[in-house]
């Protein structure tokens, strides 16, 4: 039986880790055991890597080594953004706003602080998938502690205003945490010129190892702890750092900043390539959110009279790997949260294909690719019970 050759366009998901980032995390493992804070030679070794890190990760955003929290990933860095701002607020009431397309990871921690007796408002986007920030300023109120919008939205693209919602919140006294998970080595990062106060990132989105992650917390900007333990990170996030994870992240960060306006143009002709292809070869089909405002790596498709998650499979089969955004429990599969509330029907919303690109991708796979869309919808579409 023929091998199935495969080719990865799940880059949202998580990327592979790049050569040189394997390189310095195994060097690490090895060499670099020390304990970051043993004031001995092995943990001296291990807090120089660890700062050399920082320095990486921070030059990538625009901000001060200092302002740089290593953790685990951009979960805990949207926990401990939002968590740790709001809940040392004074005040006898708590009020957080964000919006309907974020992340769990910032939907269920503003669901736990709800739990905990604050108020969350969650605004709306328009059908492109873009925050008014006016809509933000409407939500304002006096007990107003938090603001958390995503930079780029994991399953659109999309990106935010978010210079502008800064300069709304930074005017009321609001801090602003930014979800920059899906941004990050992808479009240029400036948390300065942008305004915000916090801000995620993950590694295993930049092609480092999973389990490594930063939060950038401006100087100055009170956060509370959500663990409890030693005085690592400035008394921010206590627990052994993790030393190999956080050289990846910066060795990843390096990386990113040197590609970024390259890559940016490479792999947006190839999205762009792909669009093309696939709406002038498949009816029924379209775009799902703005064309013009996305990182450009990604695109979300619609593919009416089918059901996605029966396309990912047969794609699979091809040898592709895609995403449908949608999440599966209890063995029924729910139309995505975000396609809802950018004002999609449930019928379409499950009929749509997320297409992340990434390093590796290239435009003869992007063909292939494409022809493999083609090829997978009209046979599903025969025998697809989803009709008009």
């Amino acid at each position: 039986m023929k091998e199935v050759q495969r080719y990865y366009f799940d880059h949202n998901a998580t990327t592979p880790v790049s050569p040189e980032v394997l390189e310095t995390t195994v060097t690490c493992l090895g060499q670099v055991y020390g304990n970051a804070s043993s004031i001995h030679y092995f943990g001296q070794v291990a807090k120089q890597r660890l700062e050399m890190a920082r320095r990486h990760t921070a030059a990538l955003i625009g901000c001060k080594p200092r302002e740089i929290v290593f953790v685990s990933g951009g979960t805990e860095a949207d926990n401990l953004a939002i968590l740790g701002t709001v809940r040392q607020a004074k005040g006898a009431s708590r009020h957080v706003i964000t919006t309907a397309i974020e992340h769990p990871a910032v939907l269920n921690a503003c669901a736990q602080l709800e739990r905990e007796g604050a108020a969350v408002t969650y605004v709306r986007t328009d059908a492109g998938g873009i925050v008014d920030p006016q809509d933000i300023r409407r939500a304002l109120r006096q007990d107003t502690v938090l603001v958390s919008v995503m930079h780029a939205n994991n399953e659109l693209g999309t990106v935010q205003p978010v210079a502008e919602i800064a300069a709304i919140a930074r005017a009321a006294g609001v801090y602003l945490h930014v979800d920059g998970v899906q941004a990050l080595g992808k479009i240029p990062v400036d948390v300065e010129a942008l305004g915000v106060d916090l801000y995620s990132m993950s590694g295993h989105k930049i092609y480092a190892p999973k389990g490594a992650g930063a939060l950038y917390v401006r100087q100055g900007t009170r956060l509370g702890a959500i663990l409890f333990g030693g005085h690592h990170e400035r008394e921010r996030r206590p627990g052994t750092e993790n030393v190999p994870g956080a050289a990846a992240f910066g060795c990843a960060a390096e990386i990113a900043g040197t590609q970024l306006e390259s890559e940016a143009r490479r792999i947006g002709a190839l999205r762009d390539r792909l669009e093309s292809a696939i709406l002038e070869r498949i009816p029924q089909a379209g775009v799902n959110g703005n064309r013009a405002g996305r990182t450009p790596n990604t695109t979300n498709i619609f593919f009416d009279h089918l059901e996605g998650e029966a396309l990912v499979i047969a794609l699979d089969l091809r040898g592709f790997a895609v995403s449908s955004g949608a999440a599966c429990s209890s063995g029924a599969v729910e139309p995505s949260h975000v396609l809802l509330a950018i004002g999609l029907p449930a019928d379409r919303a499950r009929a749509s294909i997320r297409f992340s690109l990434g390093r590796g991708n290239t435009a003869g796979q992007v063909d292939a690719l494409v022809d493999a869309v083609a090829a997978s919808v009209a046979h599903l579409r025969k025998l697809s019970p989803v009709t008009a």
